[in-house]
Parts: structure tokens; sequence; C-alpha cells
């Protein structure tokens, strides 16, 4: 994978639109990408990332947006990458998930994430796809790396390889199971344990569902089941046999009870047959005599029904004609207040009110019509109101454009004389960064003469004071000597003894030896002392007058080159040219500001002048129409005014002439209502008189007294029915032959006959419970023993199965015999893949380390980690060639522990890149790290880098090592500004 180009605008601390050639910067194979801290030198790396995978690296992707804050608020977010994998060139356009202004209204809208992928073929781009998710698809299965895989091959960020380099063995596993993506290897471990624990939990239900068909074959033979599986079966077959023994010598009993219960059933049966129809005979012969007492009242029940049945057919004549006396009545009224509200003269008739009626509907109608010319009167009205109100709008804007059009060419004036004037700034800027560097450095060598004069100041004291000390020094040592030498006999005379020889004249006897002076003798380490420290005051003196030589050369040197600036002449100096390069650098982030001001100001000119013609147009014609509706409004007014006459308006003169008609209408109605009700009652009155004479009754009295109710006439029917069916029911009673037959008969004794059939069908239930209840049993064995055969049959595939998945789990998880270094699965592959990421690192760390350190990959709890049985030996030391010995990472020194990491990180990149299926990659970037290293190490660590180049291969290095600068000459610059970053490509 190479990269070519990368494009951002508005995205992380770039403000404005900023290209990166990667292919300028990758043509001499090793490149720079340094800047000040903060400026945004990984910002162009997240650039790179988001572009392929939509996302940031790391904890950046979740604190904010890309979104810059540098920008204004409506410019669009975008990262633009060109790069080619496997011999594919493409072009990523992403826009990240940001919000925008709205464009009416306050408040914002969020535009979502958007990409556009294109691939170049046959000399032009093809579109590939626009949707994010196929995207994603279509750059993972090309480059064949994961975000986490991408940023730890490519990008080889040094401060993660530090951690992972001294991490224990568990965070090396974690971090190693992201870049490998083993976590398959887990989840075969998690799903053999669970596959496992799952036919456990089968083998103890198969189990538990033997002992449970066991229980229920013990509880139903009333016997206890042995606790060994093995004879359950035998057990099982004993006891049904002998439940089903039982059953059968239980039968004829039960067959002889049933057949006692059978006779005694039957007598009892013709005794109860014989006692019912005695008492059914006394019965009827007592009802009959009742029914012959109540004859006279049965024969009065038809008498009155036949009257009532001829009272009936007169009834409905006597209510009809009574009715329409009352309809009759109503109509009267009715008319009379119809012809109250209408003003009519004699004759009063229907055909008379129904002529005048119609001339009202008449004149209805010719009112009806005035509306359509009122309706519209009132919206000719109207729209010369919105007219106006329009016009009056035109006139506004009209006045507004033209004042915009008159400002506008004085702004744009003052816009272009400003952009020159800041152009001019702008091209000052280099100018007076040279300056100020020059600047800076005689303001540095000011403060230096000044702390040098002062130093200076104090060593003249200091040597001074050092040259008095020496001097009282010698002198005091001077004086010691001169008093040891004058007293030099006292000090003999010190060491004579009796009878011991004297060291000058060899006499053993003393008369006169010398004595010491009042100030005592000095003695030979006194004078020692003294001359020590002379010879040290000496010293100090020479080493402070050498101090004081130096300083005056130094005060020499930093006068000439402070050019006899004062302090504050200089920082004055320094402040005014770092006003004048802000301002310069200010300058040149405004113009491309001012000049899209300027178009803005130009273009608003152009839509201003548009504006105008368009509003002169639409009020000429807007005015035409007001002029068309005046006129309109002017004819119809005049015609509402000849029709209408003394009525105010149309409304008023249609309700007046609808009123009127509604009152003939309903006065017509009226009268034609009252003739009929007057003939329906005089044909009432001829129908009364008919049925009367038509039913055998001279006047409406006798009717009245004759007639009954629907319900009375029912429940005199009902009662005469009952009364004959009772009396027919007991003759047929009294003739029938069973209860003829037992007229002299005697009463059977119940009670002794239904006792012995109690007793008998007791016997024979009991000998039927207790057959039923053994043949049950027998069944139910039979049953239960089947169930136990089966559930027998199941516990053997389900015991094996079990078997073989707990040794695959016991494997896996590392706990089997067989597993003799008790290495989990997963922990094994990835301890295989840092033995490789070992081995490839060492091939670069014996380069840079200049032969001395080799990193050495372990499986002992020494390693750093006491779970190294769980992490399956994941540790890491470093084996120093110097001394034979092995060392802990972590004390390592800093440059040591870098270009250590940096070994590392490119042997991972090796193993994961072809773990990844090989893809090339032809772009690296080498993040920080570099300010850890001396520069012999420096030299050799950038030897390596340069010989990743190997294969037209380009390597970044992101730092802000000062020395960097001079030893790589292809650079990219990061500058940080105000408002905004923006990047500088130099070599």
């Amino acid at each position: 994978m190479r990269l070519h180009t990368l494009t951002v605008r508005a995205f992380g601390p770039f403000a404005n639109t900023e290209t990166v050639d990667f292919d300028r910067l990758g043509a001499g194979g090793l490149f720079l990408i340094h800047g000040p801290t903060g400026a945004g030198k990984t910002s162009v790396l997240d650039a790179v990332c988001f572009a392929l995978y939509g996302a940031l690296p790391g904890a950046r992707g979740r604190d904010r947006s890309p979104k810059s804050d540098h920008a204004p608020l409506d410019r669009r977010p975008e990262v633009e990458l060109e790069c080619t994998v496997r011999g594919r060139r493409i072009r990523v356009v992403r826009n990240p998930r940001w919000e925008r202004p709205k464009k009416r209204g306050a408040g914002t809208l969020v535009e979502n994430q958007k990409v556009t992928v294109q691939e170049f073929s046959e000399d032009r781009w093809e579109p590939v796809t626009t949707r994010p998710d196929e995207a994603g698809q279509f750059i993972g299965d090309l480059v064949g790396l994961t975000l986490d895989q991408f940023c730890q091959i490519v990008l080889l960020p040094q401060g993660d390889f530090a951690r992972f380099l001294r991490a224990s063995a568990e965070e090396r596993r974690t971090s190693l199971e992201r870049i490998f993506n083993t976590r398959v290897f887990r989840d075969l471990e998690e799903w053999f344990a669970g596959h496992a624990g799952g036919l456990r939990r089968e083998v103890d239900t198969a189990d538990r569902r033997v002992r449970e068909a066991a229980g229920r074959i013990a509880e139903t033979g009333r016997s206890t089941a042995p606790e060994d599986t093995d004879v359950l079966w035998a057990w099982a077959s004993e006891l049904t046999a002998m439940t089903t023994a039982v059953a059968d010598e239980i039968a004829p009993v039960v067959d002889a009870a049933a057949d006692e219960r059978e006779a005694a059933s039957r007598a009892l049966a013709e005794a109860r047959s014989l006692d019912e129809r005695r008492n059914r005979l006394t019965r009827s012969r007592t009802r009959h005599a009742e029914l012959m007492e109540l004859s006279e009242w049965r024969a009065r029940i038809d008498t009155g029904l036949e009257a009532a049945e001829r009272a009936a057919s007169v009834l409905p004549a006597l209510r009809d004609r009574d009715a329409r006396r009352t309809s009759l009545d109503k109509a009267a009224l009715v008319r009379e207040d119809a012809l109250a509200l209408v003003s009519h003269a004699p004759p009063v008739t229907a055909e008379a009110l129904r002529a005048a009626e119609q001339d009202r509907r008449a004149a209805l109608a010719r009112a009806e019509h005035l509306r359509a010319d009122a309706l519209r009167l009132r919206e000719r009205r109207e729209a010369i109101t919105r007219f106006d109100r329009y016009l009056d709008k035109v006139d506004d804007d009209l006045k507004g454009v033209r004042g915009r059009i008159a400002d506008l060419p004085v702004r744009i004036g003052e816009l272009r004389e400003h952009l020159a004037a800041t152009r001019d700034r702008a091209g000052r800027a280099e100018a007076a960064e040279a300056a100020l560097v020059a600047a800076e450095q005689r303001r540095d060598a000011v403060a230096e003469h000044d702390r040098l004069v002062a130093a200076l100041a104090r060593a003249e004291e200091a040597h001074r004071e050092a040259v008095d000390a020496a001097q009282t020094a010698r002198e005091h040592a001077l004086s010691l000597r001169e008093r040891r030498i004058t007293h030099m006999a006292a000090e003999l005379a010190a060491e004579l003894a009796a009878g011991t020889p004297c060291a000058v004249c060899g006499a053993v006897e003393h008369p006169a030896p010398a004595l010491p002076s009042a100030e005592g003798l000095v003695t030979a380490e006194a004078e020692r002392a003294a001359q020590a420290a002379a010879d040290a005051a000496a010293t100090r003196r020479s080493t402070a007058q050498e101090t004081v030589a130096a300083l005056r050369e130094r005060v020499a040197a930093a006068r000439d080159r402070s050019e006899g600036r004062t302090l504050d002449d200089a920082v004055a100096e320094v402040a005014e040219l770092t006003r004048v390069r802000d301002e310069a650098r200010a300058a040149a982030g405004e113009v491309r500001r001012v000049e899209e001001d300027l178009e803005g100001l130009v273009d608003r000119l152009d839509r201003a002048r548009a504006r105008e013609a368009d509003l002169a147009g639409q009020r000429s014609e807007t005015a035409a129409h007001r002029a068309d509706a005046a006129e309109d409004c002017e004819r119809l007014a005049a015609s509402l005014a000849e029709a209408l006459g003394a009525d105010t308006d149309v409304d008023e003169r249609v309700r007046r002439a609808r009123e009127e008609a509604d009152l003939l209408a309903a006065a017509v109605a009226a009268v034609e209502e009252h003739d009929r009700a007057l003939r329906e009652r005089d044909a009432a009155d001829a129908a009364v008189t008919e049925a009367l004479t038509d039913a055998g009754f001279t006047d409406e009295a006798g009717v009245r007294a004759a007639a009954l109710g629907e319900r009375e006439r029912r429940d005199l029917r009902a009662r005469a029915r009952v009364y004959d069916d009772d009396l027919a029911a007991v003759r047929a009673a009294l003739a029938d032959p069973e209860l003829v037959s037992v007229a002299g008969s005697a009463p059977p004794d119940l009670s002794a006959l239904k006792a012995a059939a109690d007793e008998a069908a007791l016997a024979a239930d009991r000998a039927v419970t207790r057959l039923g209840l053994w043949r049950e049993r027998s069944a139910r064995l039979a049953a239960l023993r089947a169930d136990l055969r089966v559930r027998l049959d199941e516990c053997g595939p389900v015991w094996h199965r079990y078997r073989v998945a707990e040794g695959m789990r016991a494997l896996t998880a590392g706990t089997a015999k067989d597993n003799s270094d008790g290495v989990r699965l997963s922990a094994y592959v990835l301890a295989a893949r840092l033995e490789q990421v070992v081995a490839a690192a060492n091939d670069r760390l014996f380069t840079m380390s200049d032969g001395r350190y080799e990193l050495r990959y372990t499986v002992d709890k020494a390693a750093g980690d006491g779970r190294a049985r769980s992490a399956g030996g994941l540790g890491i030391r470093v084996v120093d060639a110097w001394t034979g010995s092995e060392r802990d990472p972590a004390t390592l020194s800093g440059g040591e522990t870098f270009f250590s990491s940096l070994a590392l990180a490119l042997g991972l990149g090796d193993v994961a890149s072809a773990e990844a299926g090989g893809a090339d990659i032809d772009t690296l970037f080498v993040d920080e790290g570099f300010g850890t290293l001396d520069e012999d190490t420096l030299e050799e660590v950038l030897d390596v880098l340069d010989r990743l180049r190997d294969g037209g291969r380009a390597v970044g290095v992101v730092s802000h090592v000062a020395d960097l600068r001079h030893r790589i000459t292809t650079r990219l610059r990061v500058i940080k500004t105000a408002a905004g970053s923006r990047v500088e490509h130099t070599g």
C-alpha cells in the first residue's frame, strides 16, 4: 500500500484546505513530519485513518468530532486520500458526521457521514460506491487490515510498543489478540468448555431421568429401588410379573360378587314398581273428585270468552274514530296559526295560497343570483388590498436593493485596497522571521552579558577573597614553621628521659633541658596542616583567577553579539519584530478570507442588480393588475346598488324572500291537512255505526262492558285448557290396566329389600375395586418398565459424547495430562506469533544496539508475570551480549527502550502484515521517541529506518527533535497559528 496525496479541509487543527503530497515526500525514501507540540503532526496520520476507515484511532475517535474548531461553522469538513493498494489506485473522499447551521432560522442540523470511493481505470476515475457500509467492506477487503492492525503496522506508535515491551504477560496477550485477531481460538476454548458443560448437564439429566423412572416404579409397586443402575432392569421385571399374578388370582371372586349384586337389584326394582302403581291409583281417584266440583266454573269461562270476541270486532272502529276526532282538532289549531302569519285576502284556499308562494319563490331565485356579483365584488376589493400591500413591499425591497447597489461598489473598492495591503504584509513574513531570529539572538546576548557581568563581579570578589585567604594561610604556615625552628631545642628536650641518650649529643644525663616559651610548642602535624591549608588556598586563588579570566572573555563575546543594545532595547526590539512577524503570519491567513469576502461582495452586487430588475418588472405588472381590479369593482358596486333597492345587502334580501315563501308554504300545508282530517272523521263515524250492528250490540256501553284484554282472554283460555287436560289425564289413569290390577294388592317391604341390595352392591364394588387396583398397578408397572428401558438406552451415547467433549475441553484449556506445559490453545497460538515477532525484531535490534542487545521469548514465570500458565508464556527478556546476562525490559534506559520498542514494532508489523495476507506496505510512519537517543544511537536507528526503503518503500518520521531536521532533508512542516494549522513541504 502506497499513499499518494492527502487533502484535508476543516478537519482537526486544519481550518482551511491543506494538501500533503506523499509522492513528493517519499521520493527520497525517508522524510520528516515535524512541528511544535499541538500543531497537528499526528492529525495528518489521523486523517489517513479516517479516510480509509471512517474513524480515528484509539481514544481520539471517541473524544470529539473531527470537525475543526478553527473553521467557520458552515464549512463542511472533508478528507480526500489517493493511494495504491495491490496495484489498484483508489480515491476516497469522506465527510464526517457534523452539525451545520440551518440555512433558515436559528439552530443546527446534523449531517451524517458521507463517503465516495473511486478507482482509476483506463485513464479515468470510475465510481465504486457511495455507501459507508459498502465502502468499509471494499477497503477492508482490499487493504486486508482492520483499523487497529493498520495503526500498529503502518503508524508504529512508539509509546504503545514501549508499554508492550514492559507489559505483563496478560497485558501482552490482550495487545496480541487485538493485532492478530486470535479471538477465534479463545472462542474455541470457550465453546469447548460450554459444550462439555452442556453435555455434563445432559448426562446429569439422563441419570436423573433414569432415577426418576425407577422411583416411579418403586412408588407404584410399593417397593424400594436398588442404588445400582445395572440391576434396575431385573428388579423392575420381577416386580411387574408378581403384580400381574396377584391380579389373575382375584378375578373369579369378583365375578361371583357381581352375580349376587344383580339378583338383589332385580328384587328391589320389582317391589318399588308395585308400590309406585298403588300410589298412582290413589292419587288419580282423589284428583277426579276435585275436578268434578269445578264443572260450573268451566262453563262460565266459555260464555265470557264468546262475548269478548264479539266486542273485540267493534273496538278498533271506536279507537279509530276517537283518533280522527283528535287529529281534526289539532289540524284546526295549526290552520288558524298559519293563516295568522300571512297577509292574504279571502277566499283562503290552498290554491290561492300556493300561487302566492310561487311568486315569493321566484323573487328568492332572483335574489340568489345577486350573491355571485356580491362575492366577486368582495374578491375584487380584497385583491386590491393585496395588490397595495405587495406594491408597498416591492417598493421597500427596491429601496433596500438600490441602497445595496449604491453601497457595495464602495465596500468592494475598500476591500480590494485592504487585500492589496494584506498581501503586502503577508509578503514580509520571511524577512520578519529572519529579523526576529537575529533580534532574539541579540536579546539573549544582552541577557547573557548582564548575567555574565554580575557573575564576573562575584568572581572578582571571590578572587579577592581567595587572594586574601591564600596570603593569610601562607603567612600562618610560615609563622608556625619559624616558631617550630625557634623552639626546636625545647621540642627535643621534651623527648629526653633519665638514662636515655640525647639524640643530639648522646649524653645520658640532662642537667638543663631547654624549656618551651609561653606560646607552647608547634608540632610537626600542626606545621603540615598549616602548609596543606596554604596550598589549598593557593589552589582556590588560581581557580578563582582562571574563572575571572574566562568570564571576562565571555563578557566581551556577549558584548560583541549584543551589538551595543541594552536589555530594554533588545526586549522591545524582539517584541516589535514578534508583532510584525505575527501580523505578517496573520495577514497570510487573512488573504484567503479577504479574497473569499471580496468574491462574496462581487457576487452580492451582481445578485442585487438582477434583483432590482426583477422587482421593477414585478411592480409594473402588479400595478396593471390593480387598475383592472379597481375598474371591475366600480362596475359591480353600481349594479348591486340598483338591484337591492331598500335592502341593505343581498343576504337581507334573500332572507326576507325565503321567510315569506316558507310561511306561505306552511299555510298551504295547514289548510290541506285540515280538509283531509275533516273527511277522515266523517268516515270513522259511519264505520262505528256499522260495526255495532254487525256485532249485535245496541250501544257503545255494552261493547265496553263485554270487552276483555288480550292478556285476560289468554289467561282464561289457558285455565280452561289446564282443567280439560287434567280431567282427561285422570280419566286415562283410572282406566289403565296396570293400576286396575293392583287395586286389592298388599304393600311390599321396601326397607328390607333395600338393605339386602346395598349389602350385595358394596361387596361387589369392593371386589371390583381391588381387582382394578392390581390390574392398573400391573399395567402401570409394564409402562414404567418400558420407559425405564428407553432411558437406560439413552444414557450410553450421552456418556460417550461427554467423555469426548471433556477430553477436548481439558486439552484446549491446558488442564489435560497430555498438555505437559499446561498452555491454553489461544495462548499457544499467541506465543507462536510472539516468537515470530521477537525473531523479526532481533534482525533490526542487532544493528541498532551495535550487536549488544537481543530479545528472547520466554515461557517461565520469571518473565515478569506470575500468571505464566494462564497467559501461556508470553514473556520477553533482554539478553546483554556484553555481560552475558538477561535483563528485564523495565531496566533499559530511555534510548535503549526506544530502539528496542522500535525494533519490536517493525517486527510486529512484518508478522502482522504477513498474517493479513502479505499485503505490501510501501508507506510507513514512525511516531516520536527520538529525543531519548544519543548521537551515535540515532545514526544507527536512522540507518535501520533508511534500509526500510528497500523496494521503493517510503518511511515517515514524526518528531519535533531539532537535530532530525539536519539529518533528514525532505520534510513536512506543520505550522500552528491562532487561525488553525497549515502544512509546508521542504526538500
